[in-house]
């Protein structure tokens, strides 16, 4: 069971990252930051941390899903009984976002992105000097509004965000799925056989 020191000392270090990695400018992102969006994200409180803190428990995941709040850009629900398979932990982020774009949740307009504590670091972001603050292991869920991803990167790719990100990193796959779960979603399709 995750204590409230563990709760309050995640949240920090949730946000003291997103700080230190994804808001400051960087040459590898066409002197953009790695996130542009964060930064103003967080000073505009568009941002929720909820926690699963139960193996099998997914209620706070389906629940950002089910009960998503406009309000927010960004739901992050930190996982401190994830699954230790780092590909099984993977699959069932891919296997969510299939359902999403089935409408399962009632809503395709979602995406879906996971990190586990096991991925490999991606040094374009991180060079793996961030030092977190406490002991507690966890995977994230990123839950956001697939529109909003997608608009936003149809303004970045333009300007060059993309181009060593492509490079050094086999993302063609996730983000030609995600684009075409965006074109499914402004079509009105449903099912992967009508994109």
């Amino acid at each position: 069971m995750i204590t409230e020191a563990d709760r309050k000392g995640i949240v920090k270090e949730i946000r003291d990252w997103s700080k230190y990695a994804l808001e400051t400018s960087s040459p590898d992102f066409n002197n953009l930051p790695p996130c542009p969006y964060a930064k103003a994200a967080w000073q505009e409180n568009k941002v929720d941390i909820l926690f699963k803190t139960d193996e099998e428990d997914y209620k706070a995941l389906y629940k950002a899903l089910t009960e998503w709040d406009d309000s927010k850009e960004l739901v992050i629900i930190a996982d401190t009984e994830f699954e230790e398979d780092p590909d099984k932990f993977h699959y069932f982020v891919d296997s969510l976002n299939e359902v999403i774009s089935d409408q399962a949740f009632g809503d395709q307009d979602f995406w879906v992105m996971g990190f586990h504590p096991e991925d490999e670091s991606n040094e374009l972001i991180d060079d793996g000097t961030f030092e977190g603050e406490i002991e507690t292991q966890y995977a994230m869920f990123f839950v956001q509004r697939l529109s909003k991803l997608e608009k936003a990167a149809e303004k970045l790719r333009p300007l060059g965000y993309y181009k060593k990100y492509f490079e050094e990193y086999d993302v063609a796959e996730m983000y030609e799925l995600r684009t075409n779960f965006y074109r499914q979603l402004i079509n009105g399709n449903v099912g992967h056989g009508n994109i």
